[in-house]
């Protein structure tokens, strides 16, 4: 039987959920601030009628913060790699800005899709996504545990642009911005900068990938590089590098490439082994082709390092948008579309078995070479149609 009572001006009920045989102790489930005594009643009774048909959940009082930090234990012991739980942890952040110190049982599903409209009028929609993933796999877990009786992200949904989609277009540079960069690296660059986003722009690899190439990777008479690895360094330190296994399988490759590149690799290779000799006393020597980017010599870029060093160069240009090294990638992959490749070359390429960003560059580009030999035949055929 409830026990209702009136505290102040509001009403609150006490339901008997169950009680130890051995030591008599009850477990109850006790809620307060009704408006009136029939609200907290009919609350009552729908508890008790949970509890005698075993579909009770009592919530408890965990934060969001605290059960996030529980979720992120759990994810890490599942074998994700480094890159996903960082990614992870960001966007758990993201959530924590709206959330942090508020019970999970007390988020409902309009302050939820709150929080992600407000998200949406300020950051990309597809890392909006991104986030609101990652917020039902916390939910879900959530009521999992019995933590929570209703996921509020359940019904919720990201804005789509209202428009042909284009704005979630990835950035990338067009074919004169990429030379006009490259040009600005070759001639303004510091100390490898030039070969870095000159391999990065020619083959699409991850910024990541680039960053653990050694020279063992290097084909000079097939004109190819492998990728058999991805920078890990969580705490961004030059000497606490690991080389991590490539994202997928599919991203172990390997990329033909132009002899331009193979050229310039060669070039490099002399110029290092006489930097080697110079600091052969502190020069880290694991073969990495890159090793010059930081103070720590012979350790690979750090992800960073690269960022700010095309932060450096961009400066000089006039761009509408902010870039960054896996822009580079995208450039990569429109010109590719427009140069008449495959999808399915193209994804092998860049080691996705399949990837809807890409698709969403490929499909953009193919488009507008589609519609320009469409204008140019119908301009050839303007005479005929004259007739």
């Amino acid at each position: 039987m409830a026990y209702i009572r009136k505290r102040g001006k509001t009403w609150g009920y006490t339901v008997e959920l169950s009680r130890n045989p051995v030591t008599g102790e009850r477990d109850q489930d006790t809620k307060s601030g009704f408006k009136t005594k029939r609200e907290a009643e009919i609350a009552a009774a729908k508890i008790e009628v949970d509890v005698a048909n075993g579909t009770f959940v009592k919530e408890s009082n965990t934060t969001f913060e605290q059960f996030t930090d529980t979720w992120l234990k759990l994810y890490r012991t599942s074998g994700k790699k480094n890159g996903s739980i960082r990614q992870r942890t960001y966007q758990i952040m993201s959530l924590k800005k709206y959330f942090a110190k508020v019970k999970l049982r007390n988020i409902t599903r309009k302050s939820y899709q709150d929080a992600i409209l407000d998200m949406s009028s300020k950051m990309a929609r597809n890392t909006v996504v991104g986030i609101h993933g990652v917020a039902q796999m916390i939910f879900h877990k959530a009521r999992e545990f019995d933590e929570i009786k209703l996921d509020p992200s359940e019904f919720a949904r990201v804005p789509v642009a209202p428009d042909t989609g284009e704005s979630d277009l990835p950035k990338y540079m067009e074919k004169d911005q990429l030379v006009e960069f490259l040009r600005l690296a070759k001639h303004r660059g510091l100390d490898d900068d030039y070969l870095i986003f000159l391999i990065l722009a020619y083959t699409g690899i991850r910024i990541g990938e680039v960053c653990v190439l050694k020279w063992t990777d290097i084909d000079f008479t097939l004109n190819t590089i492998s990728i058999n690895g991805t920078l890990d360094n969580p705490d961004d330190v030059s000497t606490m590098y690991v080389v991590g296994s490539p994202k997928t399988k599919s991203a172990r490759r390997e990329i033909d490439v132009d002899p331009k590149i193979i050229a310039e690799l060669d070039k490099h290779r002399t110029k290092q082994n006489e930097f080697k000799m110079s600091k052969r006393m502190t020069y880290h020597d694991a073969g990495f082709i890159f090793g010059r980017t930081d103070d720590a010599y012979g350790y690979p870029p750090k992800r960073r390092t690269v960022e700010r060093r095309m932060d450096r160069l961009i400066q000089w240009m006039t761009l509408p948008q902010r870039l960054t090294p896996h822009s580079l990638r995208h450039t990569h992959t429109s010109l590719l579309a427009e140069a008449g490749v495959s999808l399915e070359a193209i994804m092998k390429r860049l080691g996705h078995k399949n990837d809807a960003t890409t698709r969403l560059v490929y499909l953009h580009v193919t488009k507008t070479v589609q519609l320009e030999a469409s204008q140019k035949f119908s301009a050839l055929m303007s005479d005929v149609v004259k007739l």
